[in-house]
């Protein structure tokens, strides 16, 4: 069992830069694929980007939303920290979302689809204005 906790989330100006971090429990934590995941007001969440186990290796999606982060967002982990992190760059107002971090010892098999992941954090707002 797993259990992640985000944090990191506050109200940021467009352009600003932010780090959101995921504290996991477990002595398991660098077995498990890791991504980030977000949900805006409205919408159905969506793939941000992940990252293997051994942070060897990162995750982009292919949707027109993760296009955009693309040079702007960087995962990384800390396997002694058991924690993953999401560092966000130029931020702009449609970053704005609830982003969770999720796990998955399989999620790499098809790690854009929520249903990939078995543990799920509560999820951190980030609000990003104008």
């Amino acid at each position: 069992q797993v259990q992640l906790a985000e944090s990191g989330g506050r109200l940021v100006q467009a352009g600003d830069s932010l780090r959101l971090s995921c504290a996991a429990s477990g002595r398991t934590f660098s077995s498990y694929f890791m991504g980030w995941f977000r949900q805006a007001p409205g919408k159905e969440r969506e793939f941000v980007v992940a990252i293997t186990g051994t942070g060897s290796t990162t995750y982009y999606g292919t949707t027109p939303y993760a296009d955009s982060v693309k040079g702007r967002f960087t995962i990384s982990r800390d396997n002694d920290k058991n924690t993953v992190y999401l560092q966000m760059n130029s931020l702009k107002p449609e970053d704005t979302a609830v982003y969770y971090c999720a796990g998955g010892a399989y999620a790499y098999r098809d790690y854009e689809n929520t249903r990939a992941y078995d543990y799920w954090g509560q999820g951190t707002q980030v609000t990003v204005s104008s």
